[in-house]
């Protein structure tokens, strides 16, 4: 059986409320899970303690035992120092495309002719 640590979503519309549960990796995600290992409320601030809120000695039991975290909830884990942080690669969607690398070279070669226009004068 494998093993997830992952989100399971609770709360109404627009209000969401998430329960960190050990679930088999084939169940739905707000299906069946073995245990609730806490709470994360995304509607709070950021700094608030009540917005993560972990049984840490449970989740380190269910990581021997096999368990997997979900991205979110590792980044969760790190933030609490139960794991140690993972380097992430980050992709290349940020990077502008060719027909956006073009213009920004034109328009560098337009604002450097002209600063050599006035330079001269």
């Amino acid at each position: 059986m494998a093993l997830k640590i992952r989100l399971a979503r609770g709360g109404s519309k627009k209000r969401p409320h998430y329960a960190i549960v050990v679930a088999d990796s084939r169940m739905p995600r707000d299906g069946r899970f073995i245990e609730k290992v806490g709470t994360y409320n995304p509607l709070l601030a950021k700094d608030d303690e009540n917005r993560v809120k972990l049984d840490v000695e449970r989740v380190q039991y269910w990581i021997s035992q096999g368990g997997q975290t979900t991205d979110r909830v590792s980044r969760f884990l790190e933030a609490a120092g139960v794991i140690e942080k993972k380097v992430r690669n980050n992709p290349d969607k940020a990077k502008p495309g060719k027909a956006a690398t073009e213009r920004a070279e034109a328009k560098a070669a337009k604002v450097a002719a002209a600063s050599e226009e006035t330079a001269a004068e």
